[in-house]
């Protein structure tokens, strides 16, 4: 036997029409250890591991050589692909597809309660201003989740950057230099904060949640003290002019939605650093491993969803004519909800512009249909509550129907 092992390659036939390379296989267990070793450099052209057969996770077909492997993978009918309905509500198209239905559904309601009161031209700009605030902090929202993170603090941030835009001495600086000064002192107050966020999570190594947690307490405490608990009118009229105005009809702050939904969505899915936020979030370790910069990366996340707190704080401030502590109560939570509404994975991999912009929507129609019908806020919470859920559930099946074969 020790004979026929040693000599496979000649692979005599045997009676029963079988290779001996396949009757002498058994034999390898009781062999020595070099034996064992001869037999899979010299068996049939395949590795040592390969000669094992079947318990190394090879098909038996592979011990009669490299051609036998590949007709029996060629001829091995594949796993069923899903087609048809599944398919599509598992498909990008297929979710922003129910998006636009349920947004439907919800203006039929809306009419049917409220009559001509919700379907008039003002009340679509009423739900279109109101959805531009919490629409661009839920932009950078959507890089932050898809990249595997979570940011608890963005309302914080926002009412941190609309008290120190608003501020005396800012507003004399912009009555002096130009509003440019206000604007950009809430754009880098919101990028700071989103720059300590980063650095404490990529660099400190600190949970998100925990990071983002205190983030929210601390910007949300120096806005207080900054303001002294006060609400700080801007009396810079040029401000105003610019943020408060209408182009064609419709607001500036609706068209600076507009704009950053379209960079965001450019920069998500036809950049370098869209695909980077995409492995990240997937695979961090994997990304690192495939050259991806993981921290650096992080940290770019987080900077991003503070600049958009900054857009988001000017916009605030122009629809307020203020600047507040209290500014972005909760924000957090309508950004969280309107991203996982729109199709984005709470656990990264995955993101949507499209769907996030969908999400807003939707939840900033919800809430105008209940305000015209006199619910209370409670009633508004709940029904948001319900839909989170619901929109999770469904989440996990389609990703548990997507990975069986």
């Amino acid at each position: 036997m020790g004979e026929e092992v040693a000599r496979p390659g000649t692979n005599p036939e045997t009676p029963n029409g079988k290779s001996s390379v396949q009757d002498s296989v058994p034999s390898t267990a009781g062999t020595p250890a070099g034996a064992g070793s001869a037999t899979g450099t010299a068996g049939a052209g395949l590795p040592a591991q390969a000669a094992q057969g079947p318990r190394d996770g090879l098909p038996a077909q592979a011990l009669d050589g490299g051609t036998a492997s590949t007709q029996s993978t060629t001829t091995q009918p594949g796993a069923p692909r899903r087609t048809g309905g599944a398919a599509m509500l598992r498909s990008g198209m297929g979710r922003n597809v129910g998006l636009v239905v349920a947004l439907v559904v919800l203006c039929i309601v809306g009419v049917a309660t409220s009559g001509d009161t919700f379907a008039t031209g003002a009340n679509v700009l009423t739900i279109l201003r109101a959805a531009a605030v919490i629409g661009v902090v839920s932009i950078g929202m959507t890089f932050v989740i898809t990249g595997g993170g979570i940011d608890l603090s963005v309302g914080a941030m926002l009412a941190l950057s609309s008290v120190w835009a608003t501020t005396l001495a800012t507003q004399q600086m912009a009555t002096d230099y130009g509003v440019i000064f206000m604007v950009t002192t809430a754009l880098l107050v919101g990028s700071a904060c989103g720059l300590v966020n980063g650095l404490l999570i990529a660099y400190g190594k600190i949970v998100p949640f925990i990071a983002t947690l205190a983030m929210l307490a601390g910007a949300r405490g120096l806005a207080e003290i900054i303001s002294d608990r006060k609400t700080q009118i801007i009396t810079v009229n040029s401000f105003f002019d610019i943020f408060g105005g209408s182009v064609i009809g419709v607001p500036v702050l609706v068209w600076m939605f507009v704009i950053v939904s379209a960079l965001g969505w450019v920069l998500l899915n036809r950049t370098t650093f869209g695909r980077r936020t995409f492995a990240v979030g997937g695979n961090a370790e994997a990304a690192r491993l495939a050259g991806i910069k993981v921290q650096r990366h992080t940290v770019a996340l987080y900077v991003l969803a503070g600049l958009c707190c900054g857009i988001a704080a000017v916009m605030l401030m122009a629809r307020t004519t203020t600047g507040s502590s209290t500014h972005g109560g909760l924000y957090e939570l309508d950004a969280i909800a309107a991203v996982v509404i729109g199709g984005t994975l709470l656990s990264g991999g995955r993101g949507t512009i499209v769907g996030t912009v969908f999400g807003v929507l939707i939840f900033t129609t919800l809430n105008n249909v209940f305000t015209l019908n006199n619910l209370s806020i409670s009633a508004q919470s709940v029904a948001k509550g319900l839909i989170i859920v619901i929109a999770v559930l469904l989440q996990q099946r389609l990703a548990a129907r997507a990975t069986t074969p």
